[in-house]
C-alpha cells in the first residue's frame, strides 16, 4: 500500500485520471470536486438498540462517503457486523437493522482515500482477539502506515485489506493485550502519525480519538437516553440531540456504555493544531458547527471577504450549486454595501442581484458515462442547466468554491457565454489549490492541478473568464478565528503539519520511528 509520500499519488489507493486541465477531455471525476474522506459516528444508549440511530447518523454523514456504509454493535456478549457497498440506503435493509443487537455501536460510510474501492476497505473493520472484540471507523489518512504494516506483519500479524485503518486496529489490538483501554490508545497514538477521527468498539464500549493536530472533526452529542460522536454536529441534530462540544485534538472520549455519561482522557496535547480549512470550505454540512463555527456562517464571511478582496461590479451574482450558494450570498450581500474599490455604495445605485441561475440536476451521480467525444463536451449540461432569462446580456459574476483541475470552470463560463451572459466574472471561495493533499482528500495530483503551475492570470485564459479571483490565505484563517500555524494550509500553500516525505512542512514535526527493535510503547 502507498503511505502518501509519492506526490504523484496524493492520496493512496486512489487512480489518479489521465486528463489534466489541458489534456484530452473530461472524466466524472474531473468534473466533481475534490472528494470527502469518510464519515464516523458511535452510540451509546439506555435500553435501547443503537443500530437505527446509527443508521440515520449514516444518512446525514452520507456526503462524507459514498462508496460504502457499515455498522457494527454489541449486545454484551457478542458482537454484530454489517458492512456493504453503496449507499447507506442499499446497504441496509430492515433485517440486517434488526440483526445489529446492543445498546451500543458505530457507524462510517466511506470514500476509498487509502486502500482500494472494495468490500475488503470497508468499514467499520472488525477484529477478534484474546482480549476481546474490536471495532473501528477511521477519517483521515495515516503517512506513515507501511513501516507500522511491515513491524506487525514481522511479528505474526496477518492483513486482509490494503487499508490504513486495519493498521490502525492491529496496532490497537496488540497493545490491548497489554496495556488497559487508555494505555493502549496512547500507545497506538504515539505511533500513528497523519490524519485520524477514530470511533472504536472494545467489546461494548465505544470510543472516540482525534488525531494531536485535530486535523479531521469529530463532536460529542447528547441524547435523551444517551450519547453520540459523530463527524458532524449535523449527525446530532438528526437524532434531536444537543451539540456538547468537539472532542479536542489529542482527546480520547471513553461513553458509558448504558449512556449515562462519558470520561475523558487528554492523551497528546500540541502547542498547535492543524485544522483542515477545507471542512468549512467545501465538504461539511452547511448545518454543520465545526471546531466552534458554523460552516453556513463561515461560508457568508468568506463571501464578504471574497467581495472586500476581488469584487467585480457586475449585474448578477451566481452561485455554483450546491456549495457555492453561500459564498455567494455573503458576497452579493457586501457587494451591496460597498463599492468593488470599497466606498459605501450610494442608496440611489440599483441593488446588485443574487440569483440561482444554474439549475442542478440531483440525480447524475459521479459516474455517470461519458463514451463519446461529444458527450463529454457536454459533460456539465447532464448537472448544470442555466436559466437564459437571468443570464442573457447581462454581465455576470459566477461564485465556486474551489478550481482543482479546472475542467468544470473552463465548461461553467463556456455554458454561461452559450447563453448569452456579456461577461464572465469567476470568484473563488479559496485560495489556489497547488499541491496534493495527503490527509484523506481525494483531489489530485499536482500535474493534475490547474494552479500548480498556472499564475491566476494563465488560470483565467485557460479558462475563458474576463476575470478571474481567488480568497487569500490571510482571509481564510481570519474568517475561520485561528492563526494559520493552527490550520491545515498543505494543499494552497505546499507546506504541512506532517512529516511527509519529499515535502516540506510548516513546523517542527516528525514522525515516530517504527521497527527498530521491539514495537515502542509511550510513557504511561
Amino acid at each position: 500500500m502507498p503511505d502518501g509520500r509519492d506526490p504523484s499519488n496524493p492520496t493512496p489507493g486512489r487512480e489518479t485520471t489521465n486528463a489534466g486541465p489541458t489534456h484530452g477531455t473530461p472524466t466524472s471525476a474531473d468534473l466533481s470536486g475534490p472528494t470527502e474522506k469518510c464519515g464516523v459516528v458511535g452510540v451509546a444508549l439506555d435500553e435501547r438498540a443503537a443500530a437505527r440511530p446509527l443508521y440515520y447518523s449514516l444518512y446525514a454523514l452520507q456526503h462524507r462517503g459514498q462508496e460504502s456504509a457499515g455498522i457494527v454493535t454489541h449486545d454484551g456478549f457478542q458482537q454484530h457486523s454489517h458492512v456493504e457497498m453503496g449507499l447507506v440506503g442499499d446497504a441496509f435493509d430492515e433485517s440486517d437493522l434488526d440483526s445489529l443487537a446492543g445498546q451500543t455501536g458505530i457507524g462510517h460510510v466511506r470514500y476509498p482515500t487509502s486502500g482500494g474501492v472494495n468490500a475488503s476497505c470497508a468499514q467499520p473493520f472488525s477484529v477478534s482477539f484474546k482480549s476481546g472484540s474490536l471495532g473501528l471507523s477511521h477519517n483521515g489518512n495515516l503517512v506513515n502506515a507501511d513501516e507500522i504494516r511491515a513491524e506487525l506483519a514481522d511479528l505474526g500479524h496477518a492483513f486482509t485489506s490494503d487499508g490504513d485503518t486495519e493498521v490502525i486496529a492491529h496496532d490497537l489490538a496488540r497493545n490491548l493485550l497489554e496495556a488497559d483501554l487508555v494505555r493502549a490508545v496512547k500507545r497506538t497514538m504515539d505511533r500513528i502519525h497523519g490524519s485520524y477521527a477514530l470511533t472504536i468498539m472494545h467489546d461494548e464500549t465505544v470510543l472516540a480519538v482525534r488525531d494531536p493536530q485535530g486535523n479531521r472533526p469529530l463532536c460529542i452529542g447528547e441524547l435523551e437516553d444517551g450519547y453520540v460522536v459523530a463527524s458532524e454536529s449535523a449527525a446530532i441534530d438528526t437524532l434531536g440531540g444537543e451539540l456538547v462540544r468537539d472532542v479536542r485534538p489529542g482527546e480520547l472520549v471513553v461513553l458509558e456504555p448504558d449512556g449515562s455519561g462519558y470520561d475523558t482522557y487528554q492523551l497528546v496535547e500540541n502547542d498547535d493544531t492543524a485544522h483542515c480549512f477545507f471542512e468549512h470550505v467545501y465538504f461539511a454540512r452547511p448545518d454543520s458547527v465545526i471546531d466552534d463555527t458554523l460552516v453556513y456562517e463561515a461560508r457568508r464571511d468568506l463571501g464578504r471577504k471574497l467581495w472586500e478582496e476581488s469584487g467585480v461590479e457586475t449585474d448578477v451574482v451566481l452561485p455554483v450549486p450546491d456549495s457555492g450558494r453561500a459564498f455567494a450570498s455573503g458576497y452579493a450581500e457586501a457587494a451591496n454595501e460597498t463599492t468593488a474599490d470599497g466606498t459605501e455604495r450610494d442608496e440611489a445605485d440599483d441593488a446588485v442581484e443574487f440569483a440561482e441561475g444554474l439549475m442542478k440536476n440531483r440525480y447524475v451521480g459521479r459516474t455517470f458515462i461519458m463514451p463519446t467525444q461529444d458527450e463529454r463536451e457536454r459533460a456539465v449540461r447532464l448537472k448544470l442547466n442555466p436559466i437564459k432569462s437571468t443570464i442573457e446580456g447581462r454581465s455576470v459574476t459566477i461564485i465556486d468554491d474551489s478550481i482543482v483541475r479546472g475542467t468544470t470552470s473552463r465548461q461553467l463560463v463556456s455554458l454561461l457565454r452559450d447563453a448569452g451572459a456579456e461577461e464572465v466574472h469567476v470568484r473563488i471561495g479559496a485560495p489556489p489549490i497547488v499541491a496534493p493533499c495527503y490527509m484523506g482528500i481525494d483531489m489530485a495530483s499536482r500535474e493534475e492541478l490547474i494552479a500548480a503551475d498556472r499564475s491566476i492570470e494563465e488560470i483565467c485564459e485557460e479558462i475563458g473568464a474576463d476575470s478571474l479571483g481567488y480568497l487569500s490565505v490571510d482571509s481564510v484563517a481570519d474568517v475561520l478565528g485561528a492563526s494559520k500555524l493552527d490550520l491545515c494550509l498543505g494543499c494552497v500553500t505546499g507546506e504541512y503539519p506532517y512529516d511527509i516525505e519529499g515535502e516540506e512542512t510548516d513546523r517542527d514535526v516528525q514522525r515516530p520511528v517504527i521497527g527498530e527493535g521491539e514495537p515502542a510503547h509511550a510513557d504511561d
